[in-house]
Parts: C-alpha cells; sequence; structure tokens
C-alpha cells in the first residue's frame, strides 16, 4: 500500500534511507552518508513522501522536491518485487514531468530509470562526492 509519511514513519524511513544508500553505493565511502544522515532526516519532513506499507512494515519510500525525485529507497530485502516501480508509477500519474539525479555507477537505478521511461539529459560531477552522475528526465 502507498500513503504519504506520516510524523511517527520518520525513524524508520531515515533508517531505509542510510541504509539503502550504503549498500547502492559502495562506490561512496559509507562515512558519507552516516555525516549526511542528520541534515536528511531533518529535511524529510519537508519533502513529498510516499511510502510503501505490507503488513505494518514500510518496506521502501520515494521523496519528492516539486517534480524532482530525491530518490527512491527499498529496503534490499524487499527489492526486485515491483516497489520501487509502483511508488515511481505513482508520482508519474500526478506530475506531468520529473527529474533525477543517480550516480552513472549505480547501473542497477540506472537501468531501472530508462525502462520506466527516463532519459539521460546531462552528464555532471557530483561536487561532494566527485563522482560522475546523469541528470535523467521523463516526460509524460
Amino acid at each position: 500500500m502507498i500513503r504519504k509519511m506520516e510524523k511517527e514513519d520518520l525513524d524508520r524511513v531515515s533508517q531505509i534511507w542510510l541504509d539503502t544508500n550504503i549498500k547502492a553505493h559502495d562506490f561512496i565511502p559509507s562515512q558519507y552518508w552516516k555525516n549526511n544522515y542528520e541534515p536528511v532526516r531533518e529535511m524529510l519532513p519537508q519533502a513529498e513522501v510516499y511510502v510503501w506499507e505490507e503488513n505494518g512494515q514500510i518496506q521502501g519510500f520515494v521523496g519528492l522536491y516539486e517534480d524532482y525525485i530525491a530518490g527512491i529507497f527499498v529496503l534490499e530485502q524487499a527489492q526486485s518485487r515491483g516497489i520501487g516501480g509502483q511508488l515511481l508509477d505513482h508520482i508519474k500519474a500526478e506530475k506531468p514531468h520529473l527529474s533525477l539525479k543517480v550516480y552513472q555507477k549505480n547501473t542497477r537505478a540506472v537501468k531501472f530509470y530508462k525502462r520506466k521511461g527516463f532519459q539521460i539529459e546531462m552528464e555532471s560531477a557530483d561536487q561532494e562526492t566527485g563522482e560522475k552522475e546523469y541528470t535523467m528526465e521523463w516526460h509524460s
């Protein structure tokens, strides 16, 4: 079930953010994500966040700032079950245009977004990590 994030979901959503980033981005030192945990935790309530809940447990979420996808995060044990795709489809139904940034080395995510109709518009380097990233866009 997809629903809007509630205040009491913050701990779980923040932990999913941290765990998923560390696992998906093994080319970036885990300390980077740990250092950004508190700032992200403070920003989450200001974003438009939808969670995927199953049997009373949040399995993943998508975070948006207007038409920018800050990220789709799904617990490792819940991946490859269509949760990320359903979260993305949910926001695509509400927005005529979406954009995001994804690390070039995160090939699984790049392939996922391409399958979902996103196109690479630009390549740049993330100023904080130095890693190459793509700006990808989708239009309805």
